[in-house]
């Protein structure tokens, strides 16, 4: 994949944002409320 390169992704809100093509379905990520851009994935392990 070129560097950079995003994907589009709707959120359970129906927020639609950029993400990596790393990113897959049903995986938790975090965003950045004040720009609502991708920041990271995140795990739930507890």
């Amino acid at each position: 994949t070129a560097a950079g390169s995003t994907k589009p992704a709707t959120l359970e809100t129906g927020y639609i944002l950029q993400v990596p093509p790393f990113v897959e379905e049903g995986e938790y990520i975090r965003v950045d409320t004040r720009t609502g851009e991708y920041m990271e994935r995140v795990s739930l392990k507890k």
